[in-house]
């Protein structure tokens, strides 16, 4: 798990969207039709894209979230410092609670999560302008700990029992 929140360059924040947009490109989405790409950012400052791959079966689909999140720990990598999400989407779209619940496992409850409109940037003067977290091109900015709050983590494991189980 992450341990501390790094500041994003401008140039930093911009490679992790353009990222999560190269990484929907690879989406393989023919049952939902609904491409996501996501972008992680180690703390090293590598890119780790990943986009959603889906199964017949359904089940056996994983989330572009999950996706980037695999590659990276698989690699060895457990330290990031922020994590963007793209679809073909307007609005912004959330991680759904299996990837929320996953992101909880590896990143520090305020790292940046960048939730990027599919049409981003947005110009000055739209919709969602004003609205509580949304930042420059449409970008909503929030965390884990926003998104997944009271939230179950590895921590929690190391808790005394009380005895009340078998």
């Amino acid at each position: 798990m992450s341990d501390r929140v790094w500041e994003m360059s401008i140039e930093q924040r911009e490679s992790l969207i353009k990222a999560a947009f190269e990484a929907k490109q690879q989406t393989y989405s023919p049952y939902s039709k609904f491409p996501v790409g996501a972008a992680l950012m180690a703390a090293d400052g590598r890119i780790f894209k990943g986009a959603n791959i889906e199964n017949a079966s359904y089940g056996g689909t994983i989330c572009a979230e999950r996706t980037a999140i695999v590659k990276a720990v698989s690699e060895g990598t457990r330290s990031f410092v922020a994590l963007a999400v793209v679809t073909d989407v307007p609005s912004t779209i959330s991680p759904c609670g299996m990837c929320r619940q996953v992101i909880r496992e590896f990143c520090a409850q305020d790292m940046p999560i960048l939730l990027i409109p599919g049409d981003y940037p947005k110009p000055p003067g739209h919709d969602s302008e004003g609205k509580p977290g949304i930042i420059a091109g449409g970008i909503k900015e929030t965390s884990i700990g926003e998104l997944l709050p009271d939230s179950f983590g590895p921590e929690h494991l190391d808790l005394p029992r009380t005895g009340g189980g078998k």
